[in-house]
């Protein structure tokens, strides 16, 4: 095995959102080298580009705080038409993901943007596939594509765009833009990661089909488990070979730990966060997204209390480990 390495990302940070003391007995985590699990997992934060309190200078704070924290991507999630569906879970003002993650690669450097989930069916699949190549362009080779089929039903109706093809039109999309960025050309050089969302067994069988790594959402640890049971199953059938994982699971820290048995991924004590990591990381993650938001649009309003949630997570995992 390897060294364990230090931490030493909280000096960087614009606005110090670490609590006035470190939390008492703490304890530090390494990471390790076991044979078949990734050395290092890499984190990234979900942004919430919608609600009230969001606005350019907040988008900035938000990826000046995600970048000085250490962690190694943001991402941010995808409407078009802030209808009814939308709006009671994501309401507005909506920063379009392609040109919100634009803007925020000029204010970066280091780390890496993605959407969470672009909805593949909105858009012409070439308009995506010339902003996505773009986009990676601009940034310096910085995107993760993180894609899905789409869920509300009134906003496909605003859009014109048949709610009940969206899988079919997902994987015709998402064909035509692989088949653009071949030409390198005009798309730019570089392959665009690209993340499968879905938590149904459409999703994970898009994935082994595209062999892309497959972007569940917000789900329990046990859940999880028989997922990537079906997962294998599922590429086993198709003689493929069993794509990577890169979940996204909640962040909610709490004092005292959770236990009921439904309890999320990513919600609890510090050393509950810091054991799924750790359980998700022997799953095989060789990612993980973390997201703040917990349903309130008014939590947009008060987004040092999830920067203090993702400086303690990050004071207690070692972000600073080698790439």
């Amino acid at each position: 095995m390897g060294q364990p390495t230090t931490l030493g990302h909280l000096a960087n940070l614009p606005v110090d959102p670490r609590p006035e003391r470190p939390y008492a007995g703490r304890a530090t985590f390494h990471v390790w080298m076991i044979a078949g699990y990734p050395e290092r997992v890499k984190i990234g934060v979900n942004v919430p580009n919608f609600g009230p309190g969001t606005n350019p200078a907040v988008l900035r704070r938000w990826a000046q705080t995600v970048e000085g924290l250490g962690y190694d991507l943001l991402m941010v999630s995808d409407h078009i038409a802030v209808t009814p569906d939308v709006a009671a879970q994501y309401p507005a003002p909506f920063y379009e993901p392609f040109t919100t993650l634009s803007w925020l690669a000029a204010v970066t450097d280091r780390v890496r943007l993605g959407t969470t989930v672009i909805i593949v069916p909105y858009r012409h699949p070439l308009l995506m596939a010339r902003m996505a190549a773009n986009l990676n362009q601009l940034s310096g080779g910085r995107l993760i594509l993180g894609v899905s089929v789409g869920w509300a039903r009134q906003e496909f109706e605003a859009l014109g765009v048949p709610f009940q093809r969206r899988g079919a039109l997902t994987d015709e999309y998402l064909h035509t833009m692989r088949t653009a960025w071949e030409n390198e050309e005009d798309y730019g050089r570089g392959r665009i990661p690209i993340w499968v969302g879905g938590n149904s067994d459409a999703g994970i069988r898009r994935a082994v089909r595209l062999g892309e790594p497959w972007h569940p959402l917000r789900m329990t640890l046990p859940w999880l488990r028989e997922a990537l049971e079906r997962r294998a199953g599922i590429a086993a059938e198709l003689r493929r070979p069993v794509p990577a994982l890169a979940p996204r699971i909640v962040l909610r820290l709490t004092e005292t730990p959770i236990t009921d048995p439904g309890r999320l991924a990513g919600e609890g004590t510090v050393g509950q966060i810091v054991d799924d990591l750790e359980q998700l990381r022997s799953l095989g993650s060789e990612t993980v997204v973390l997201d703040p938001f917990g349903g309130d649009p008014r939590e947009t309003c008060h987004p040092e209390t999830a920067w203090q949630a993702l400086a303690t997570v990050a004071a207690h995992w070692d972000l600073d480990a080698p790439r």
